[in-house]
């Protein structure tokens, strides 16, 4: 589902905003060179002098008049929504109308926590500028080129159909930005590199990108799966889900809480934070050595599976807090794969930086990289080139 306004749009300007539950990000961005000239965010939604989303959005509104960039102005072009989950049905940026709006209301129970803030805030920011094109970029829509022999899981096929149980995957707009960065630092074109994503923060994610194509991705019908996390499990066996309620008598909100908020590094050590999970490893933690011996054990076996996913791996580019900053997960996860090609040099994974760089040897086949994402550029060039199209 897709549409346009027909090229009528004269500003360069895209506010972009991410509404939580009880937060909402907004950048201000350019188009014409992608400067940034706003940012902020609105925390604690309901608990005080903000009330809720309304009052949210028109304290961005009042936040961005006091910088001369007021939501009035014509030099605005469009807001970039982050919708978290399109399911099959969104593919791709789209511009929201009434009919968008219901079928995002539609997808509510693929992502119970996380659509319902987006759907606020879209509607609240439709209010302010009824006139102003809204377009919803999608965090499962990367993902969507990935072949039915990756996005369906083994379960009986009606069944999955009809309550929608498949891999969506998640972060795509980083994994998109990320993939077609690496492809620039090479100096190769994106439909040529074949690349492995690792977007490591909080919340971590891989994808295997064959030509700037999704075709695989470690997310899958919620952002639960996969890679371990700070509080998520990531890749469990399901039976252990009916072991802990039949055994351990846990509700299935228990449960959910349990593997979503209480796992991960947070649940093996008791800090989610890998800064100070490296403090605690380096004064002989025995817990904390341990939560990082996992965390690089279950990324390490990702990076094999794509590698054998894709047949040819070019790049491999480590992204957000955790793979920007932690030369320590850097350097575990892809050690002692130089039988595939790979190489990270110790002194230039050790230098710290917030630029696009490689830290690879000049020996290794596979170009390894820092790549910080720009989630908010993406969104914001994916609802530009829509309204201007």
């Amino acid at each position: 589902m897709n549409s346009s306004v027909n090229g009528s749009v004269n500003g360069s300007r895209v506010l972009v905003l991410n509404s939580g539950s009880s937060s909402v990000k907004y950048q201000l961005l350019d188009m014409a060179d992608g400067s940034r000239l706003a940012s902020g965010i609105v925390e604690r939604i309901g608990e005080g002098p903000v009330a809720d989303h309304s009052a949210a959005l028109k304290q961005v509104a009042e936040e961005l008049a006091g910088q001369g960039l007021g939501l009035d102005s014509p030099a605005l072009a469009a807001v970039g929504h982050r919708v978290v989950h399109g399911g099959t049905r969104f593919t791709e940026p789209t511009l929201i109308t009434d009919e968008v709006l219901e079928e995002i209301e539609k997808l509510v129970p693929l992502a119970p926590l996380h659509n319902p803030a987006n759907i606020t805030g879209i509607k609240v920011a439709r209010d302010l500028r009824p006139d102003l094109p809204q377009v919803a970029v999608f965090d499962t829509a990367f993902h969507a080129t990935m072949p039915e022999s990756a996005a369906r899981y083994a379960v009986h096929r009606e069944t999955a159909d009809r309550y929608g149980v498949r891999r969506y995957g998640f972060h795509g707009t980083s994994h998109a930005y990320v993939s077609r960065a690496t492809a620039a630092l090479l100096g190769r074109d994106l439909a040529e590199v074949n690349t492995i994503v690792l977007h490591l923060g909080n919340g971590a994610s891989a994808s295997a990108v064959r030509g700037g194509v999704c075709v695989d991705t470690s997310m899958g019908l919620t952002p639960l799966e996969g890679l371990v996390m700070g509080t998520r499990s990531g890749d469990l066996d399901p039976a252990a889900i009916f072991h802990l309620a039949r055994v351990g008598g846990m509700s299935v909100d228990e449960i959910d809480t349990l593997l979503n908020k209480r796992s991960g590094l947070l649940g093996l050590c008791g800090d989610n934070d890998m800064r100070e999970i490296g403090r605690r490893m380096g004064e002989g933690d025995p817990k904390a050595q341990l939560a990082f011996d996992i965390y690089v054990h279950r990324l390490r076996k990702y990076v094999g599976a794509y590698a054998a996913v894709l047949g040819r791996v070019d790049a491999i580019a480590f992204t957000a807090g955790v793979g920007e900053n932690s030369a320590a997960v850097r350097e575990a996860a892809l050690r002692g794969l130089s039988v595939f090609g790979i190489e990270v040099d110790a002194v230039r994974n050790a230098l710290r930086g917030s630029s696009t760089r490689l830290i690879s040897t000049e020996t290794s086949r596979v170009a390894v990289a820092v790549v910080p994402t720009d989630e908010e550029l993406e969104i914001a060039s994916q609802a530009y080139d829509l309204v201007t199209a």
